[in-house]
């Protein structure tokens, strides 16, 4: 009990959510762009979105790649990260038009963090 005599307020954790991350690659380029949500403001980001309740992650991607009005061929499943990001997240990259490709191994600078980290542990979306 507090001073005045009512319970103890206690604050709810954030509620996990799971965002899915898009890598469109054609050649050995990669599609970035600036992000545009608060968290990746600033710094180039790859496609992204909120993984819906019962959605794998295959159709996650699906669904954003749809929403661009690009055309795709071949979804496949890469790697899982974990990242704990305590600001709300928006799409990272709103508008694929916007994009660039960008070469794999130059890319811009800043990178928003979990990519920049993927790129620092050596990770490579192309097929060896």
């Amino acid at each position: 009990m507090n001073e005045q005599g009512r319970g103890v307020v206690v604050k709810a954790r954030p509620a996990p959510s799971v965002a899915v991350v898009v890598f469109l690659l054609k050649g050995n380029k990669v599609l970035l762009g600036r992000g545009s949500s608060s968290i990746a403001r600033d710094s180039f980001a790859l496609l992204s979105g909120h993984l819906e309740f019962g959605e794998s992650f295959e159709e996650c991607a699906a669904r954003e790649v749809e929403e661009t009005g690009l055309d795709i061929n071949q979804i496949e499943f890469l790697t899982v990260t974990n990242n704990i990001i305590l600001k709300q997240n928006e799409k990272s990259l709103r508008n694929v038009k916007d994009g660039i490709w960008y070469d794999w191994n130059d890319l811009p600078r800043p990178l928003f963090g979990p990519l920049e980290t993927m790129v620092q542990t050596g990770f490579n979306p192309f097929p060896s």
